[in-house]
């Protein structure tokens, strides 16, 4: 039987739980600025950040707006990108055990970040605290940040002018490219880029992220086909061939005698 693994320190826990808590919180100014300059009011911004609370379909859904995207298709976008929180659900709700009212509210904060702090514990007790630490002090500050960002957006005017702009997309190729760690996440990403880059100009703003998306069953299908095929060199297996001998004898014809 396994020993089971040492528990880890409380203070451990919380110092790790804050130190992603706040350096992603602090992307909120970046969200709350290219919020503004898509057109979004300081409200729409703020309700976003308190309603949707997932950065990435965030910046998806403003990005396709000020790219002069149709809402729905810009809405569509960002909701595929957070289909990935009810995969995170699945795993997290066996791992942290809420049950009831609790459940509901935690579903809200399950995002990449409280995700990843969650299931490093070693244990239930430090899973749900690690959870609950990152979650309180991501949103806090994510919301604080994104109102900070789009009042500062509204007193400089046009956020072009400043390079702002490129904060949204910059802010999420820093989150996502340290998660890029197998050659499938890497070849995924990269075909996802070119296909955004060549139907770019050619399709609607909002239509390309969804155009984006459909990398993964590629990249899938040809590492499945890979993994099937041979290696080249390899000996294909061939059937057996009877040897001479007593399996032999059952099938030869047996001598007439006189």
């Amino acid at each position: 039987m396994a020993a089971p693994l040492p528990q880890r320190p409380d203070s451990a826990v919380i110092r790790d739980a804050l130190g992603v808590g706040v350096a992603v919180g602090l992307s909120g100014f970046a969200f709350g600025v290219t919020s503004a300059g898509a057109g979004l009011s300081v409200w729409q911004s703020c309700a976003l950040s308190l309603l949707v609370f997932t950065g990435a379909s965030q910046f998806a859904l403003v990005g396709a707006l000020a790219a002069g995207g149709n809402p729905l298709t810009a809405a569509a976008g960002a909701f595929f990108l957070g289909v990935r929180n009810a995969f995170y659900g699945l795993r997290l709700s066996a791992v942290l055990g809420y049950r009831g009212t609790v459940r509901p509210l935690a579903a809200h904060w399950i995002i990449d970040e409280t995700s990843a702090v969650a299931l490093a514990q070693p244990d239930r007790r430090s899973a749900r605290l690690g959870f609950t630490v990152t979650g309180l002090s991501l949103y806090v500050l994510w919301n604080l940040t994104t109102l900070g960002g789009a009042l500062g957006a509204r007193a400089l005017g046009d956020t072009d002018a400043w390079g702002l702009d490129a904060a949204g997309p910059a802010v999420f190729v820093a989150l996502l490219a340290p998660m890029l760690r197998s050659t499938v996440e890497r070849c995924t990403a990269g075909l996802a880029v070119l296909l955004l880059l060549v139907t770019l100009p050619l399709v609607p703003a909002g239509v390309p992220v969804l155009l984006a998306a459909l990398a993964a069953p590629v990249v899938l299908a040809v590492h499945g086909r890979r993994r099937r095929a041979p290696a080249p060199g390899e000996a294909i297996p061939e059937a057996p061939v009877p040897q001479e001998g007593a399996g032999a004898s059952h099938d030869a014809p047996k001598e007439d005698r006189a």
